[in-house]
C-alpha cells in the first residue's frame, strides 16, 4: 500500500499566504528572545544594535519562522496555531525531517511580515528497515511590507508507516 494518495499528490504546488495584522513590534522580539533563552542585546538594546551596524534592535533569526507569532491563525486541538497542510495519513506517524533556512536580512520591529507557504514536493521512499515513508517538502518565503525578502525556510516533514506487528 502506498502512502502517497492522489489527493496528496494533487496538493503539490498549492500555496497559502498569511500576512500579520500589524508590525512585529519590539515587545514580540523581546518576549521571543526571552522565551528561547537568548539574552543577546541586539534584540533589546537600540544603542548596542546601532554600535554593531544595525538601525536599531533586530529579531532573533528564527522568530519569523514561527508563523503563529503573527499570523493570527486559530489553534488546533493541541494548541498549535501555525501553518499546517493538514495531511493525515492513517497508519503512519508524522516526524519533522528538518529545516534549511536562508536569512536575507535581519527582521526589524517595524516589519509587517507575510509568510507564503508552497507545498513543493512529495516523494515516496523506504526506511532502512523497509517501511514506507512519504517525504513532504514545503518552502516558506517570508517578506516584509514592501515585498522584500526576509527569510526562506525549506521544511521537510516525514510520514513513516507504522510497522504492523505479526
Amino acid at each position: 500500500m502506498s502512502l502517497l494518495t492522489d489527493e496528496i499528490r494533487a496538493m503539490v504546488g498549492r500555496e497559502v499566504s498569511y500576512t500579520a495584522p500589524e508590525e512585529l513590534g519590539r515587545a514580540s522580539i523581546r518576549y521571543f528572545a526571552r522565551a528561547v533563552g537568548d539574552d543577546n542585546p541586539l534584540y533589546t538594546d537600540d544603542a548596542y544594535a546601532r554600535a554593531h551596524g544595525y538601525d536599531g534592535v533586530i529579531a532573533p533569526p528564527t522568530l519569523i519562522c514561527e508563523t503563529n507569532q503573527y499570523a493570527d491563525l486559530p489553534a488546533d486541538a493541541d494548541g498549535y496555531a501555525g501553518h499546517d497542510w493538514h495531511i493525515d495519513i492513517p497508519g503512519a506517524r508524522k516526524v519533522r525531517g528538518g529545516n534549511t533556512y536562508t536569512f536575507h536580512r535581519p527582521v526589524r520591529p517595524d516589519d509587517v511580515v507575510t509568510a507564503t507557504w508552497r507545498l513543493a514536493d512529495v516523494t515516496e521512499r523506504r526506511t532502512s528497515g523497509g517501511q514506507e515513508m512519504l517525504v513532504v517538502t514545503s518552502v516558506a518565503t517570508y517578506t516584509d511590507q514592501r515585498g522584500g525578502p526576509l527569510v526562506t525556510n525549506e521544511e521537510t516533514i516525514i510520514f513513516v508507516a507504522i510497522k504492523e506487528e505479526p
